[in-house]
């Protein structure tokens, strides 16, 4: 069985996805929202008057050339960013701090490396306050979705770094989010490694449909898993288009050659084609790097 498959067929996982489904959360609302980052001589706008709404259970990528703000604007969903302007919502309530129901999986992982794979799934119920037999329990539930029910007991150095971030994604879904939030999370990984994280990936929010919102400026990545891509300009950051991505689910590799999808992708090559200038650093979900000092 592939890892795609076990993802789709898991039948120890079906309560789990039950309990995710019995109510429509995950709506976004983002009215107006800029953002302004740094302090006198350095300060900027990364972030420029950005409208969209996200449906519950959509999976919504955000594409765009490095330093053009995606990673900041997925800050301000997660609540570590707040914005200078405008309003962003989850389900109808201000995003004003971060919270549980809005899980984050940045590009390294975070795992704790003093604690087995089980029991960094499990931390976020035992800071919950769940018991250990419990959180144990759920944890395990959670290593079978990602495939690595045999991996409870190593250390986060034992593992590659395609199966750190799958248990980095159990550890958020564990909390039952509203919203998935991702940034660039198999950016770091081989191209085979990538390609199976992302099949797994659509498998397990095939059973789950919380909502999603990833960053990327891989326009493969974001065809081959989105619903919908917002195409951002560089910075400040601008959503210059708000592109369905039609193809029937669930998706295969061979969809990549497909006609359509090159059709699509050169549609994107072509709204991506009007960055000029220098490198921008890249911002993070968090802000500024460390010690950056903007200069014109």
């Amino acid at each position: 069985m592939t890892i795609y498959e076990l993802a789709y067929e898991s039948a120890d996982t079906k309560n789990f996805a039950t309990e995710f489904n019995e109510v429509a959360f995950g709506q976004i609302e983002a009215e107006q929202i800029s953002i302004h980052l740094g302090e006198g001589k350095s300060a900027f706008e990364a972030v420029h008057s950005v409208d969209f709404t996200i449906a519950p259970g959509e999976f919504v990528c955000i594409l765009g050339p490095s330093g053009c703000g995606k990673s900041t604007l997925l800050g301000a969903l997660a609540g570590h960013i707040t914005p200078s302007n405008g309003s962003l919502k989850l389900d109808g309530k201000l995003i004003k701090d971060p919270s549980p129901e809005r899980g984050m999986v940045f590009q390294h992982h975070t795992l704790l490396p003093w604690r087995s794979t089980l029991d960094n799934v499990a931390f976020g119920l035992k800071m919950q306050g769940v018991g250990k037999q419990e959180r144990r329990q759920q944890a395990a539930e959670m290593l079978k979705l990602v495939g690595l029910e045999d991996s409870a007991k190593r250390w986060p150095s034992q593992l590659s770094g395609g199966m750190q971030q799958r248990v980095e994604i159990a550890r958020v879904l564990i909390n039952k989010p509203r919203l998935l939030l991702m940034d660039e999370p198999f950016g770091a990984l081989d191209a085979q490694t990538r390609l199976k994280m992302q099949e797994l990936l659509l498998g397990i929010w095939g059973k789950i449909r919380t909502t999603v919102v990833f960053v990327t400026h891989d326009i493969d990545e974001a065809l081959f898993l989105a619903d919908r891509i917002l195409v951002m300009s560089p910075r400040p950051g601008r959503i210059i288009e708000d592109l369905p991505v039609d193809f029937a689910r669930p998706r295969r590799t061979d969809l990549v050659t497909t006609p359509e999808f090159m059709r699509l992708k050169r549609h994107c090559l072509e709204l991506l084609s009007h960055e000029e200038g220098r490198q921008l650093p890249r911002l993070s979900p968090l802000g500024l790097p460390p010690a950056f000092e903007f200069t014109n």
